[in-house]
């Protein structure tokens, strides 16, 4: 099995907190202090082993 991790987008909608730069996936807004992308991450980790595990993004990220 993989796993496909899809953090594409903008984050517009968050606006001010996200920026063109700095998305929401990748912004630390919970009390673990990790980015949503971290946290999808660490619990897929203890699913998947990480060489399986596929990230897709934008160009700019």
């Amino acid at each position: 099995m993989i796993a496909m991790i899809l953090a594409g987008g903008t984050g517009t909608r968050l606006w001010p907190y996200s920026r063109s730069m700095t998305p929401k996936q990748f912004l630390n807004l919970g009390s673990t202090h990790e980015s949503l992308f971290q946290e999808t991450c660490r619990r897929l980790e203890t699913l998947i082993d990480p060489e399986k595990i596929y990230v897709v993004g934008s160009a700019s990220h």
